[in-house]
């Protein structure tokens, strides 16, 4: 019995896994759109330090 236990639960371990890769996706990302960019870009000469 303790076999067929352990083979039952590598099965689902298994199956699991397989359904997560291949299944469908569950991200909950909303759906804003592009946003602009607001900052201003870096330029490394103005700290003055070099």
């Amino acid at each position: 019995m303790a076999i067929y236990k352990m083979l039952a639960s590598m099965t689902q371990y298994i199956s699991e896994a397989f359904m997560r890769i291949f299944g469908p996706t569950d991200d909950a990302y909303p759906t804003i759109g592009v946003q602009p960019f607001t900052g201003d870009p870096y330029n490394e000469r103005t700290s003055g330090n070099w």
